[in-house]
């Protein structure tokens, strides 16, 4: 990507384990991910190479366009994002948050059967990197932490 390819932050979210994920005004990033957020079911979620999860906000909107009852932080994304061209968050493509939070992308999130409930049918496979490409919520590895709050910049490195 190049450096015009600019997004911003929509909404940072944290929740107490699970989904869906409530926002806050301001987000501190650290190697482990984001201060105050929990996850349930460290064996899919968390870790180093899975601090975050980001989600684009246009996809959410096509979604819940589609009729499907989905909101920013529903599905369990830590950063919701907006403007950035989601076919280039592949893993290896890094990104700058703010001013001074870079991350790396390391994986697709997997669908999880607990964000059924925002699927009309039930079908949290609409999430699914493999069957529906340019969906999928990703992870990232944080490689300088600090501070982020809504508005950020976001901007490809």
């Amino acid at each position: 990507m190049n450096d015009d390819a600019r997004g911003r932050i929509v909404q940072i979210n944290i929740s107490t384990g699970g989904v869906p994920k409530h926002p806050i005004a301001e987000g501190v990033i650290t190697a482990a991910g984001l201060a105050g957020d929990k996850q349930k079911e460290r064996l899919f979620h968390g870790g180093p190479t899975r601090a975050l999860c980001l989600w684009g906000i246009e996809l959410i909107e096509a979604l819940a366009a589609e009729g499907h009852p989905i909101l920013a932080g529903s599905a369990g994304e830590n950063i919701t994002t907006r403007g950035l061209p989601w076919s280039g968050m592949i893993p290896g493509a890094r990104l700058r948050l703010g001013d001074m939070v870079t991350i790396e992308i390391t994986d697709y999130a997997k669908p999880c059967k607990k964000n059924a409930r925002w699927f009309h049918d039930g079908n949290f496979n609409r999430m699914n990197q493999k069957r529906h490409a340019g969906t999928s919520r990703v992870y990232a590895r944080v490689l300088t932490p600090g501070t982020v709050r809504p508005g950020d910049a976001i901007t490809w490195l």
